[in-house]
């Protein structure tokens, strides 16, 4: 079973003001080859998921960005501790998806004030360590939340907790999309609005920390601790040139 959706109509961004925008907006800051690889989370299963339309809003613009980026589809994951070990084969896309990605975007509504449980299902069944890889540490994440009602930052708060607590870094900017239910038309495109616009500066700003991050990620989350349990010492340059250190 394909665990990815497929997101309709790529190339057709009818909210988008096209003249105003970067095609590349993290040229010049680092390499762009091979394209930036983003994992896309959303945090509700309704049949019309405000939380996925927003999602798949912000992976259109991810691909106009030049990047490649997967959406996952969690409506059979398993709730954590349900199944043994977790061996379940959506718990091994998840986490081999999340292994794959440079990046994330993690997108929830907002329901009694916090994240929904699908959504922390998700981020649970990623575990901080997984066959001695690490699928969340180093990556830029970019955090969205959908409200039925005003604008509430609660969820986007929590995300950053979270993204915190896996050894993301999450990006600045965020986007909180108010009385969804007004937002998207018909066949569930999002409308022009200052909430649509906010979702396309946290797109092109993801895509730069992306590339800046790239070439540095694996330094940035080196660690003494980690390097002291697993017993590797650092070599110096002297060390490698075979050099005397008095």
């Amino acid at each position: 079973m394909n665990r990815l959706r497929t997101l309709s109509d790529p190339g057709h961004i009818p909210a988008l003001r096209r003249e105003y925008i970067h095609a590349r907006p993290a040229s010049g800051l680092g390499d762009l080859d091979p394209p930036p690889r983003i994992l896309l989370l959303y945090g509700s299963l309704r049949e019309r998921s405000y939380s996925r339309l927003a999602t798949e809003e912000a992976a259109r613009l991810l691909q106009l960005f030049g990047c490649e980026t997967r959406i996952f589809d969690p409506s059979d994951l398993p709730m954590p501790d349900q199944i043994e070990s977790d061996d379940h084969p959506a718990v091994h896309e998840l986490r081999e998806h999340s292994l794959w990605s440079e990046a994330q975007v993690w997108c929830s509504p907002e329901r009694h004030g916090q994240i929904t449980g699908i959504m922390k299902s998700q981020i649970d069944h990623l575990p901080l360590a997984y066959k001695g890889l690490r699928p969340t540490q180093g990556r830029a994440l970019a955090v969205m939340q959908v409200c039925a009602g005003s604008q509430s930052f609660n969820t986007i708060n929590t995300l950053r907790v979270l993204g915190r607590w896996m050894r993301m870094f999450t990006i600045p900017n965020q986007s909180s999309i108010a009385k969804a239910y007004e937002e998207f038309d018909e066949a569930g495109r999002m409308k022009p609005s200052s909430y649509y616009d906010r979702i396309v500066d946290v797109m092109e700003e993801l895509v730069r920390f992306t590339v800046l991050l790239r070439p540095h990620a694996a330094q940035l989350v080196d660690r003494y601790s980690e390097r002291k349990d697993k017993d590797l010492p650092v070599e110096t340059h002297a060390d490698k040139a075979g050099l005397a250190v008095d």
